[in-house]
């Protein structure tokens, strides 16, 4: 019979927002000094203090709040049995990583309780623990004794760490030499090689290419069938449901689902939105920054009106994509994606797509953009569409999958005319393609 190894009892963990110190134990002196008096913030920016003073606090005391501090986990309660691999999921800024570090003992808790019985290892960061200047095998008894392991149990593990590893050729080699994948494989070897009694794992699936990603998880599936307990936190939805026995979706600091597997993953993915068109509109609540402003979503018909669900996939569409330009900046993309339900990507389109004398001309302000929807290509089934844009080789404004808006879309129905192959067929995808040929002598 399993039992519990970790209870999180009313679990809440609160930050202090802004600068913290003036850098100068005089200045700190003096802010406090004109804090005592009911005086602004000498150190603040012009007219910062003022407009806190008056708006914030005053807003803060209606509300019962204080604007200096922010709630990352509030009143979090859920249990893990022995065996068991818990997922943990949500979008960024949810509290994930916030409460790992708490369960790993890496920060303390504002309120509540976390009991655990066992021994924790947790890879929280790639190559936590390493030190850039040693090799990549002084790094594994460095950061094995970090993770409190002997050094004969070292020792006696350490060729099955660098072979699983995969970096038996650079073991002797610096780790700053290392790419950051290497970093990552070497890492999560010496992590997974603790036999701990719960593992706990935050994007490690991040870095790393597809036979990594696969030793990882057939590792995680060896030590949960060994009694050990993983705590998994993915933003792979596919790494996700084929691992977790059950999931956890947090939601501004808070747990929005848990239990079911698949019903959280459709909680997180949007799935359970009862919509009958396919598209979003900004409703002034976020989703902004100071390069633009997405306004509007949407799959619309060949007239220009929105698409009514589910789509087929014989008749043609447009995605078009409303927004506020406020920078026209040069390297500035713009486009969408495309995700299964269980968020795996299918692909990705940017208005920079083609050949440069073709891309759409941008201006500031108001700006619409449209592009064909793929026809005879999805095959019957669930898909989310996401808004995207991004700084090229720079960073992302809105980035598919983690931080952007969206909407889900359902296709049914015009397969084909064939009376063969009229419904759904076998695979991810349906295209239609016209075949040509016949006998020959």
């Amino acid at each position: 019979m399993s039992s519990t190894v970790i209870r999180v009892e009313n679990l809440s963990k609160q930050y202090r927002l802004g600068e913290i110190g003036t850098g100068s134990l005089a200045h700190d002196v003096n802010r406090w000094w004109h804090r005592i008096r009911g005086k602004e913030d000498p150190y603040s920016t012009v007219g910062q203090a003022k407009d806190r003073l008056v708006t914030g606090k005053n807003r803060a005391k209606s509300e019962n709040l204080d604007p200096d501090y922010v709630w990352v986990l509030k009143d979090i309660n859920f249990d893990v049995q022995q065996g068991e691999i818990l997922g943990v999921i949500g979008r960024n800024g949810a509290g994930k990583s916030t409460l790992l570090k708490i369960l790993s003992r890496v920060t303390a808790p504002t309120g509540g309780a976390v009991k655990v019985k066992g021994r924790i290892a947790s890879l929280l960061e790639v190559g936590t623990g390493f030190h850039p200047d040693l090799t990549g095998r002084e790094n594994v008894f460095l950061n094995g004794a970090i993770l409190g392991m002997t050094k004969a149990e070292i020792t006696r593990k350490f060729d099955e760490i660098v072979h699983f590893s995969g970096c038996d050729q650079f073991i002797d080699t610096p780790v700053k030499r290392y790419s950051s994948g290497m970093y990552v494989r070497l890492a999560f070897a010496v992590a997974a090689h603790l036999e701990p009694e719960i593992l706990i794992l935050d994007e490690v699936l991040a870095v790393g290419d597809a036979e990594f990603q696969r030793r990882c998880l057939g590792k995680m599936k060896d030590v949960a069938s060994g009694g050990r307990t993983v705590i998994f936190v993915s933003h792979n939805m596919t790494a996700v449901s084929q691992l977790c026995d059950r999931a956890i979706l947090l939601r501004q600091g808070q747990i929005a689902a848990a239990g079911d597997l698949d019903r959280v993953i459709r909680e997180y993915s949007g799935a359970s939105d009862s919509v009958s068109q396919a598209g979003w509109i900004n409703d002034g609540v976020g989703y902004e920054n100071e390069i633009l402003k997405p306004l509007r979503v949407a799959i619309v018909s060949e007239s220009g009106r929105l698409a009514s669900l589910p789509l087929r996939n014989d008749e043609d569409y447009w995605v078009t994509i409303d927004l506020q330009l406020k920078v026209n900046h040069p390297a500035l993309e713009i486009g969408y994606a495309l995700f299964l339900e269980d968020q795996q990507l299918l692909f990705w389109s940017f208005h920079t797509d083609g050949p440069e004398s073709e891309w759409p001309q941008l201006k500031l302000g108001f700006v619409t953009l449209r592009a064909p929807w793929p026809k005879h290509l999805l095959n019957e089934g669930s898909y989310r569409v996401e808004f995207g844009a991004a700084l090229t080789k720079a960073r992302w404004l809105f980035e598919p999958g983690v931080s952007s808006p969206g909407f889900n879309i359902e296709v049914s129905g015009g397969l084909s005319s064939s009376p063969h192959f009229n419904q759904k067929r076998a695979g991810i995808l349906a295209p239609v393609y016209p075949w040509i040929g016949g006998s020959s002598r």
